[in-house]
């Protein structure tokens, strides 16, 4: 697999990078670091940490959509994908109620504005 996804992972932009973390935390549950640390050992995973930031990546981010604006504008991306079958849809690690989200968020706002 290491062999199959090098070259692509090297072809990334640190933003994109930093989403595929979040990403694979929200479908897995487990930050890439832990998944490193698993797969292959805590040596590798602190290594491989260091070298994700000096491109300014964390491996041990989490996806939280309720708590990083961000990852709710990514969450809100992948419903519409989902919907508009461009992307099979995919279940999280941890259930998200994109309705309920986005009353958070509508709330978040309003809360700042006044």
């Amino acid at each position: 697999m290491e062999n199959e996804f090098t070259g692509q992972l090297k072809k990334l932009s640190r933003k994109q990078g930093q989403i595929l973390v979040k990403l694979i935390h929200r479908q897995t549950g487990f930050t890439t670091f832990e998944l490193i640390k698993d797969y292959k050992s805590g040596w590798k995973a602190f290594w491989s940490n260091n070298t994700a930031k000096l491109f300014d990546i964390n491996l041990k981010t989490k996806y939280a959509p309720y708590n990083v604006n961000e990852d709710f504008l990514i969450e809100t991306i992948l419903d519409r994908a989902f919907t508009r079958g461009r992307l099979p849809p995919q279940t999280p690690a941890t259930p998200i109620d994109i309705d309920q989200l986005y009353d958070y968020w509508e709330k978040k706002a309003a809360s700042l504005k006044k």
